[in-house]
């Protein structure tokens, strides 16, 4: 068998193996402005059957490109998977919502059924969301698991924009009897504030299915942190809730506290960063104590517990067989 044959015939192989099954352009560093110059990917697209998941990670995509490649994916009925993480670096802002439109309305036309939505670090503020927003509210969104868009820029804006499309998107998928159950959600450094994070809070509450939270970094003080406390007790399913470099203070630590009582699968704690201060610190520790059997690790460092409110917390973890971590590193 020539060289090629057998080239040709491992890429066929690789593009048919079970579980996903993904074209990945993921780092090339492609320049991707026009139709011409990504004739390419369309035709791989095209001619790949059974297409799951794409990945254009590391390169950056114009407003043409993205029309291209999305009339290629309008008839990609098994697509789930979107990588498309650092996908438009060097655009402008105004191109990336048309960009996003039209992807996400091929996708809507495919019928595809989507699991992981990732369009993480890529600056497109407010009105990016806007441009996932039909997108989040279809049909194709209704098995959406992961959700990942860390460090876009939302604000307040578009975290309010989000929240109400992952509302919508329960409450109609909920009456077609099968409810969005979406289980990781990433979103740190995009500057929600109070006003995003308890708007997203609503939203977690109502879909009751996280099992992940990740918001590191986003500007919440403690009325934003108490919605999100109030939120987390009703994800019983939840094993990671990462809000590290966010404003907690006594008022917001507590309430967590409270919270965490509710729950039992919790392995990941990390509220590094947080000024939990001391008596946030001992209700978090209590809660620890009392509950959260499989706990693996906790962060409560550089939040400005004093000695003594350390040692409570030490003391409240010594009999957890599972912690493999405990940071209580700084002032």
């Amino acid at each position: 068998m020539a060289s090629e044959d057998v080239a040709q015939l491992a890429n066929s192989l690789a593009k048919t193996q079970v579980g996903e099954v993904e074209l990945s352009y993921k780092g090339r560093g492609l320049k991707l402005d026009n139709a011409q110059s990504v004739e390419e990917l369309v035709q791989e697209i095209e001619a790949f059957q059974g297409l799951q998941a794409l990945r254009l990670e590391g390169n950056t995509v114009g407003v043409e490109a993205a029309k291209a490649i999305a009339k290629a994916l309008e008839n990609k009925g098994d697509f789930q998977c979107c990588y498309w993480s650092d996908m438009f670096t060097g655009r402008l802002r105004s191109e990336i919502p048309p960009s996003l439109i039209s992807l996400g309305s091929a996708l809507i036309t495919a019928g595809a059924r989507l699991r992981v939505l990732d369009l993480s670090d890529n600056a497109f503020g407010p009105d990016g969301v806007k441009g996932i927003e039909a997108l989040l509210k279809s049909t194709t969104c209704h098995t959406l698991q992961e959700l990942r868009l860390n460090n876009c820029g939302m604000g307040i804006g578009g975290g309010k924009i989000l929240a109400a499309a992952l509302t919508e998107c329960h409450k109609q998928s909920s009456a077609q009897g099968a409810p969005l159950q979406l289980k990781v959600f990433i979103a740190g450094r995009n500057r929600l504030e109070n006003e995003g994070a308890t708007a997203l809070a609503h939203a977690f509450q109502l879909m009751g299915s996280l099992e992940e939270i990740h918001m590191p970094q986003n500007g919440i003080n403690h009325p934003g942190v108490t919605a999100l406390a109030t939120a987390v007790q009703h994800n019983l399913q939840l094993r990671v809730i990462n809000l590290n470099d966010n404003t907690f203070t006594k008022k917001g630590a507590i309430a967590m506290a409270q919270s965490l009582r509710h729950l039992r699968n919790v392995q990941v704690i990390n509220f590094g960063d947080c000024l939990v201060r001391s008596e946030g610190a001992a209700a978090i520790a209590e809660a620890v104590k009392v509950g959260l059997p499989i706990l693996k690790e906790l962060n409560l460092s550089f939040g400005e517990i004093t000695e003594e409110a350390a040692l409570v917390v030490a003391h409240a973890v010594q009999d957890k067989a599972h912690l493999e971590k405990l940071d209580l590193n700084g002032k």
